[in-house]
């Protein structure tokens, strides 16, 4: 019976991190229908869950790969923006009490000032663009 398995699943696509994240997101919204029971709006996630779960499904046992593999690789490039926003998001409320951050107006490069110094003069490290700002 392994064996058949393997034979059938040769060629195919097969599990990777997007559809690892669709089922994670299948089972919440399975559990989030269920605690909405028998809703309108219980009934549409229940809908929700079967497309997602046939989505799954059918990636997992496409034969093209190189478009499955595309997918895939702009699903991780989205989710390592995302990461990479809240690893900043994160470092900027740490140093929130020592540092001000303020935005280049004309090239939106941001740049980190001392707090407590006053009204001071800002010189943008990447255009030279030079505005005034309160720390």
């Amino acid at each position: 019976m392994r064996e058949r398995l393997a034979r059938f699943m040769i060629g195919r696509n097969g599990n990777d991190q997007l559809n690892r994240f669709l089922l994670l997101a299948d089972v919440v919204l399975l559990l989030l229908a269920s605690l909405l029971g028998r809703t309108a709006l219980g009934s549409l996630l229940y809908l929700l869950v079967l497309a997602l779960l046939g989505l799954t499904y059918f990636r997992m046992l496409s034969r093209n790969v190189y478009k499955r593999r595309s997918e895939n690789e702009g699903y991780l490039r989205r989710k390592q923006q995302l990461l990479s926003r809240l690893r900043v998001f994160k470092e900027r409320w740490r140093q929130r009490k020592d540092y001000k951050f303020f935005t280049c107006p004309s090239c939106r490069a941001v740049m980190r000032v001392p707090r407590g110094r006053g009204k001071i003069r800002i010189v943008c490290h990447k255009c030279g663009n030079t505005f005034m700002g309160k720390s």
